[in-house]
Parts: C-alpha cells; sequence; structure tokens
C-alpha cells in the first residue's frame, strides 16, 4: 500500500470534516444557542427536546392560528398573548403563541390554507430586529430564500397563508415600524394574504396601547370574514392553572423564591450569562453624582470578573430588578391574598402550547415581587376584562365605563401613571378584590423585564468593570402621587446599603435586595450584557462629535475614556468633540472632575462645548451648542469625515440635533435644505450618525 503524504493527509482531513459538517449541520462544534431559554419551560415539567416545526406543533395541539412575536421589551409578546386569548375567547379560534426564535421557517409554503399566522414585531434600535427576531427575520428577508418544496418566488410559495401584522415603533427613530414594514413586504411578495391594515403602535407618541386597541377591531372583522369565524360573548378561559402545594413550604430547597433557573436554585450558577440567566455580580463601587439634594444620580461599577461576560465599549448592561416592598404588599392586599403571601403553589399550562413565565413550585410573594411588572401602566383591556370579578355591581360599572371610553381612561387612570393596585383601590377601596383570578393577573401583567443602561467605561481600560450612570427616576403627577422609578431605586437602596445604611428605604421603598435566600448579599444585583452598534471608529484617528446631554453623556465618558487610553499608548488619536448639558456646573455637572484628566491626555484633540440650561434667563442646549459652533462641525464632517454620536432623549433633543446638522450642512455648503437631510440620511445609513435614544 502506498505511503500518504502530507498533501494527500490533508485533503482527506478536510474532506472528512466536509462530510461531518454536512451530516451534523455543524451540530457537533456549533455554539450552543441558549441553554438557557427554555428554562422556565423545564422548571414546570415540559420536556425538553421540543420540535422547531411550527406546523407539527399546531398539528400535534390541534391549533389553527399561531401568533409569532418579535419582542424586546416584552410589549410585543404581550400583545401576542393578549390576541391570542381574545381569538380564543371571543371567536373559538385554537391559538398558540410563538417566540420566532423557537422554530424554523422552510416550510412556511406548508402552511396549511384553513389556519392563520399573526406576526407581532417591535423594532428595536435604528431598525433593526429584536434580538429574538434575528434568524426569521435574515431568512425571510434573503434574496435567496429557499422553502421546502422548491418554488420559486414567481410561483407564489405563500399563497396559502393568510396573515395579519402589528407593529410596536416609535416614530422618533428614522425607521419606525420598519420591521413590520419589512415582513408584511417579505411575505408578500411570496403570495401570502394579509387580512385588514397592518397596524403600527407609536412609543414615541405615547400611544401604542390606544393604537393596538383601534387597530384589533377592524381587524377581527377581516379575520372574521375571511375564516369564517362567528363572534361569542367571551368569557375568561384561564390559560394556567394554579395549585397550591401544602406539602410544601417557602423554605423546601425546591421552591423558587425569585431564582431565575434551576442552577441559580441549586447554587450552580453558570454561564453562559444572558437575558435568560443573570450574572449575580457585585457592585464593587457606588457614589452620588449630583451636589443636591432633591435628585440623585448614581455611578456603579459592576465587576463582572469570573463570570465570561465581556463587553465592547459602548454596548448595554441590563440590570434585573424588584419590585419595591411597598408595592408587593399593596397588590397582595388589595386582591386579598396577603395572609398567604408564602403559600407554596404550582403553575401550569392548561394547554400543551401555554408556557409559564417564570419557574415554579414558588409563592405568591415571589411572583409579585420578582416577576411581574406590578408597577407598570394598565392596559384599558385588561381592566375591561377585570370587570366581571369586581366586588360590586357599582365598581363593576365603574370598571366597564374605564375599559370602554379611551377618554375617561385616559383622565381617570393613565395620565396618572396608575399601577393595577391603584387602579383596583380608586374603583373599590373598601372591599378586597378577591374575586378575581391570580391566573388573570399571570396572563394580564406583563412580565417583569430587565431595564438597559448605557455602558459607561471603556473596556480597553476596564474589561471587567462595568460603570453605569443612572439618574432615579421619579415623575411628578399633579393631583397624584410621585412615580417611583423601580430599577433606579432598587439600584439606590443598593447604594445606601453599600455606604452603610443598614436598612435602606429611598423615597420611602424598601427593596429585598439581599436577593432570594440572601444570595445577593454583600451587595450584589443580577445582570447581563446586551451587544449595541453604538461604537467607536475601528481607526482611532477618525474625528468624532458626540453629543450627550444629561445621562446621555454616559456611553462618552467610556469613549472618551478609551481614546485618552489610546492616547497615553502613543496612538494617533482624532478630533474628539463633546457637547453635553445639564441644568447648572454646581449642580448636576457629570463627572465634572474627569472631563479635565482626560484633557491632558488627549490635548488638542480633545474639546468639550457645555450648555448648563438654567444659569442664564434664555435657556440653553446643546443643540444651540452645535449651531455656535457650526463651522468646526461642518469642517470635520466634510473634510475629515467624522462620526456622529447622539445618545439621550428621543422625542425632543436628538430630534433637534438631527435638524440642526442639516441646517448646518445646508448653509455651510451652500445646498438645499434637501439635499442637506439627504446627507444627513447618508450617514445614518453607512453608520457614521448613530443614536443611541430612548422615549
Amino acid at each position: 500500500m502506498a505511503q500518504l503524504d502530507t498533501l494527500d493527509l490533508v485533503v482527506l482531513v478536510i474532506l472528512l470534516v466536509g462530510t461531518v459538517a454536512y451530516f451534523t449541520k455543524g451540530t457537533l462544534w456549533g455554539i450552543a444557542k441558549d441553554p438557557y431559554a427554555a428554562a422556565y419551560a423545564e422548571a414546570n415539567g415540559h420536556k425538553k427536546g421540543k420540535t422547531r416545526n411550527f406546523l407539527e406543533k399546531m398539528e400535534e395541539s390541534g391549533k389553527n392560528c399561531i401568533i409569532f412575536y418579535g419582542s424586546q421589551t416584552g410589549t410585543a409578546e404581550d400583545y401576542a398573548s393578549r390576541l391570542a386569548k381574545e381569538g380564543s375567547s371571543r371567536f373559538g379560534l385554537k391559538t398558540m403563541v410563538a417566540d420566532l426564535e423557537d422554530y424554523d421557517y422552510e416550510n412556511l409554503d406548508e402552511f396549511p390554507e384553513d389556519k392563520m399566522a399573526m406576526f407581532v414585531m417591535a423594532t428595536y434600535g435604528e431598525g433593526e430586529p429584536t434580538d429574538n427576531a434575528v434568524e426569521f427575520y435574515e431568512f425571510i428577508k434573503a434574496d435567496d430564500v429557499s422553502f421546502s418544496k422548491g418554488a420559486s418566488i414567481e410561483e407564489k410559495p405563500l399563497s396559502t397563508l393568510k396573515y395579519v401584522a402589528f407593529g410596536l415603533g416609535n416614530n422618533t427613530y428614522e425607521h419606525y415600524n420598519v420591521m413590520v414594514k419589512n415582513v408584511d413586504t417579505a411575505v408578500s411578495r411570496f403570495g401570502a394574504q394579509r387580512m385588514g391594515d397592518i397596524g403600527m403602535g407609536d412609543d414615541g407618541a405615547g400611544t401604542m396601547e390606544e393604537d393596538f386597541l383601534s387597530w384589533k377591531e377592524p381587524m377581527w372583522i377581516k379575520v372574521a370574514e375571511a375564516m369564517a369565524l362567528e363572534e361569542r360573548e367571551a368569557i375568561y378561559e384561564p390559560i394556567f392553572g394554579i395549585t397550591e402545594r401544602e406539602e410544601l413550604n417557602a423554605d423546601s430547597p425546591t421552591v423558587y423564591l425569585g431564582e431565575p433557573n434551576k442552577n441559580h436554585l441549586e447554587g450552580e450558577s453558570k454561564g453562559p450569562y444572558n437575558s435568560h440567566n443573570p450574572y449575580i455580580a457585585p457592585i464593587v463601587e457606588s457614589r452620588e453624582l449630583f451636589t443636591i439634594n432633591d435628585r440623585n444620580c448614581l455611578h456603579m461599577e459592576i465587576d463582572v470578573q469570573g463570570s465570561n461576560l465581556s463587553y465592547q465599549t459602548g454596548d448595554h448592561i441590563a440590570i434585573w430588578p424588584t419590585n419595591a416592598g411597598i408595592e408587593v404588599d399593596r397588590f397582595l392586599n388589595v386582591i386579598g391574598i396577603a395572609d398567604k403571601r408564602n403559600t407554596v403553589i404550582g403553575v401550569k399550562g392548561l394547554d400543551p402550547t401555554a408556557r409559564v413565565p417564570f419557574p415554579t413550585p414558588t409563592t405568591y410573594d415571589t411572583i409579585a415581587r420578582y416577576h411581574m411588572e406590578i408597577c407598570g401602566p394598565v392596559s384599558r383591556q385588561f381592566v375591561d376584562s377585570l370587570a366581571a370579578f369586581a366586588p360590586g355591581e357599582a365598581s363593576k360599572a365603574e370598571m366597564k365605563k374605564l375599559g370602554g371610553d379611551k377618554d375617561y381612561f385616559q383622565d381617570k387612570i393613565a395620565s396618572k401613571y396608575m399601577n393595577i393596585s391603584q387602579v383596583l383601590l380608586s374603583v373599590d377601596s373598601e372591599r378586597p378584590w378577591s374575586a378575581i383570578p391570580f391566573s388573570a393577573f399571570i396572563e394580564g401583567i406583563n412580565k417583569i423585564q430587565p431595564r438597559y443602561y448605557s455602558i459607561s467605561s471603556s473596556s480597553l481600560v476596564q474589561a471587567k468593570k462595568i460603570a453605569i450612570t443612572a439618574v432615579v427616576e421619579e415623575i411628578k403627577v399633579p393631583g397624584a402621587q410621585v412615580v417611583k422609578g423601580v430599577t433606579t431605586n432598587y439600584l439606590l437602596a443598593l447604594k445606601q446599603k453599600q455606604h452603610g445604611d443598614p436598612n435602606p428605604d429611598p423615597h420611602g421603598l424598601t427593596y429585598a435586595i439581599n436577593g432570594p435566600r440572601n444570595k445577593y448579599d454583600g451587595i450584589h444585583v443580577p445582570v447581563h450584557v446586551r451587544h449595541s452598534n453604538f461604537k467607536l471608529p475601528s481607526d482611532p484617528s477618525k474625528p468624532i462629535i458626540m453629543v450627550g446631554p444629561g445621562t446621555g453623556v454616559a456611553p462618552f465618558r467610556g469613549f472618551v475614556q478609551e481614546r485618552a487610553a489610546q492616547a497615553g499608548k502613543g496612538e494617533k488619536v482624532g478630533k474628539t468633540v463633546l457637547f453635553f448639558g445639564c441644568r447648572k456646573r454646581d449642580e448636576d455637572f457629570l463627572y465634572k472632575d474627569e472631563w479635565d484628566r482626560y484633557a491632558e491626555s488627549l490635548g488638542s484633540s480633545f474639546a468639550m462645548h457645555k450648555a448648563f440650561s438654567r444659569e442664564q434667563k434664555e435657556k440653553v442646549y446643546v443643540q444651540h451648542l452645535l449651531k455656535q459652533q457650526a463651522d468646526e462641525v461642518n469642517d470635520l464632517l466634510e473634510n475629515h469625515k467624522a462620526n456622529v454620536y447622539v445618545c439621550g432623549d428621543a422625542a425632543n433633543m436628538a430630534r433637534d440635533v438631527n435638524t440642526v446638522l442639516s441646517q448646518i450642512i445646508s448653509e455651510k455648503r451652500g445646498l438645499s435644505i434637501g439635499k442637506a437631510e439627504d446627507i444627513v440620511k447618508g450617514m445614518r445609513s453607512r453608520g457614521t450618525y448613530q443614536e443611541d435614544v430612548w422615549s
């Protein structure tokens, strides 16, 4: 037998690897998608190994309507659940809710013509899909989409797919509701048939909920016609069954008291850490940034050493909050179960496709404290659904009026930012609302979501310590109590504890800051990192213009920190211009003492323009400073191809900055305003104009 030379061996190895790759689809070495994505389901008795074939799932569970959702903050998921529940109770549809990342879509062309689909799609950031919708979006938008039957686009492979679509967006972003628009366009080009108009909710205008409600009624009419459905009187049909587990108590080792999954319960937390599995991180530093007594802004350093969590400058950190004790007490009292708050319960889906949103067995207190957004806004539809369980006829009539009259609801509830407990107490504070099934709250109140903060440190400078900058939020409502931010007050309590207060109660709020079974003792907080496209140029010599008033300066502290470190290593650093604004230099000038140190490292390449809005009669904002520096701004953009970064308020500041930049380009280059706006749009599309904004 002839000897194999080195080249022969290499070729054979390549062929062998290629063969294995083909037949295993890379599963032998592929990165695990998310070992914790099904943690809740497994904790509640569901088996592993679920199918990724949604048609197979529909068939085996007897469903004829599937509601797909792409959700980043939980709102789209909530709307999908509400559509499923309403479709079932009003029209007898056999519905199932489907997370887009749980299934494959090559077999969309096999969708039965007697079934229907709904797409509830949120747009994230600058026209991006939500994390759980990325794979679906890339598949359906691809130029070479390949469906299971191999039909071409001309053969309309999705002609049997009947669907409706609702989008969640923000009109302060350029790419308003682009996800639902693009998904609609994509499936339509393959012949899918939309029933009714696309719905588009606008978070920027504060009308998301009413946009959803006004869309769904005519949508149901179209669906009923197309699917030959008959409306019936809607009655409450629970999705979840609740069983009190008398053989267990809150000290039982198998009972979840706020742990997010089984590994945390068993004290064996391990990565990867992500949106299903937080890292319990120590807070190693915390301090107050404001110098006034009636407002707080926190700087915190979170240690991720040993967690395998990593970040890049410009990323976001997610904080997993808990509800304040006073709100937990109020909720449990108003629904009449405060005396059994520590009773252990099991929660199980009564439908094979229902997913319990937290691990069980657990307690009523745990669900209210760690899992339900009991401090969040209340939907008019949810209020209406609770009318049947009111403690009296007068309160029932009031709940029906609130649920049915948009203007009345806005005046009495929405404008006062009432949470569910406050709504029920405002209608009837004399009697407990104990007739409401607890399952209705699990179904009708959103799952509490992590809050995201722009990281205010450089990964080059401190790779294992993540800094955040957060104003402690409160909304003063005329004629109503002050509304407190859930997460920022939780962080303030942690800061107070770290600075020696044994019983912190920021603004009268107390938190279970030691966590379930004291697992957060020693000032820890659950976190994960979300990667962002908000990034410095890869070439540090490229100039940048940053606009960040208030806590919008957070990522730019990281940017400037990084460029100062690069300059200290002898690298050539381009012009680095920061526009910052606050009320008064002696009250809320964030990181006031640091900027001079960065300027020493960066020298003439660093310039900081400061707007102190309340130090003169006429208020001055960052937009005004941009106009004042029009020559420098235009020179950097036109002659040095600078990148522009904006962080902060989307509704006013970011929009104004966009307008001012267009005006500067128009005036300094002698162009029409339309042409200047096109130049700014071009910068956005090339990624040289980036925003990290919120409403």
